[in-house]
């Protein structure tokens, strides 16, 4: 018999009324909740029953929440367990304090019942998606010696599948992500990029798109166009995938980090979420830029219908007033050209079905 995973938050207040209002909430949730009434008693708990979220009042007596945060921070046994700050402070000095020190969200008091489900069920699925990949990760630096084959095919296979959670939703789940790694793996061999390379941009660029798994499906799903707070929450899915994937060392990871983190950057400086330009964007990020508008131009979409192959390549490289081809790399602009046919063909062979694995196609 399978026993489902009941998360456990950790509520920190010195107000016994505040933790009981908070206890009410998540336990409706269906969450399993912890109280400490100081600094001292939160860390204690903490690091002995390893909490998946803690709520941490900033203003305590004694030890505030700020130098509770940053404790929890300095100790390895809690680092990583994400932190909601919940303050009536609205200064901006107080929130760039607590970001520094290591914490995830905010909620200001009284505490709003819908905002309090939203921040802790994305912050649960962030933490999921980041404990599976570093628990992966230690199992396979345990095994590397005896099993390295083995386990780098098992783990491809665990980021397509990864991927196709991530996808689910948002595209035509394992479609795209199946078309943008030929893209990118036939750009690195026009390149010259040698075969490592194309083998990691392969296996990596699937990974673009992990950080939608934390925006609301409200936004992530909406058939019309975003208002512009919407637009903002929706950009921050790059950032999000970059710290989802950076706790892994496999070069799958970085590399699919480094792209999540730069696939809307452009060569003119116009993109997001940092406005690098140049080759201030990494390579793969360039090429994930490219390979994703075209494919994004001829799938279909809430908000859009499919366009053939001749319309996307004249938007990409003449330009349509809101893609415009000085936001691509030159270079890689042009190895797009070239390969133009084979991209045409690779959409027609990958749009009816999607293989079980990327591994051997």
């Amino acid at each position: 018999m399978t026993t489902t995973h009941v998360s456990t938050i950790l509520l920190v207040d010195d107000e016994p009324r505040n933790l009981r209002l908070l206890q009410v909430l998540l336990q409706a949730e269906g969450y399993a909740t912890l109280s400490a009434e100081c600094g001292a008693e939160a860390l204690n708990l903490a690091a002995e029953q390893r909490p998946d979220i803690i709520l941490l009042d900033i203003m305590m007596s004694g030890m505030d929440g700020f130098e509770v945060a940053q404790q929890l921070k300095a100790n390895p046994d809690t680092r990583n367990i994400p932190i909601i700050m919940v303050t009536s402070l609205d200064d901006r000095t107080s929130r760039l304090r607590a970001l520094e020190i290591g914490a995830a969200e905010f909620l200001s008091k009284p505490v709003d019942r819908a905002e309090l489900s939203i921040r802790v069920k994305n912050l649960l699925r962030l933490k999921e998606y980041a404990d599976f990949l570093e628990n992966h990760n230690h199992r396979l630096e345990e095994q590397v010696d005896a099993r390295t084959a083995e386990l780098s095919e098992s783990y491809r296979e665990t980021i397509y599948t990864m991927m196709l959670a991530a996808e689910y939703k948002d595209e035509d789940t394992g479609l795209h992500i199946t078309r943008i790694s030929h893209y990118c793996r036939v750009m690195a061999e026009y390149l010259g990029k040698d075969a490592e390379f194309a083998d990691l941009i392969f296996y990596a660029s699937p990974m673009h798109d992990i950080g939608k798994i934390g925006i609301p499906d409200q936004i992530l799903l909406k058939p019309g166009s975003f208002l512009p707070d919407e637009w903002e929450i929706m950009k921050t899915h790059a950032a999000l995938g970059a710290k989802i994937l950076a706790r892994g060392n496999s070069p799958y990871l970085h590399m699919g980090g480094e792209i999540a983190l730069n696939h809307h950057e452009r060569w003119d400086g116009g993109g997001y979420p940092n406005g690098k330009r140049g080759e201030q964007i990494p390579l793969a990020g360039r090429m994930m830029n490219i390979a994703d508008q075209y494919d994004a131009l001829r799938a279909k979409r809430p908000y859009k219908p499919a366009l053939d192959h001749d319309t996307v390549m004249r938007i990409i490289t003449q330009g349509d007033g809101r893609t415009m081809p000085g936001h691509f790399d030159p270079v890689v602009l042009a190895a797009f050209k070239a390969c133009e046919e084979t991209f045409r063909r690779i959409y027609a062979d990958n749009t009816e079905k999607s293989p079980l694995c990327t591994c051997g196609v």
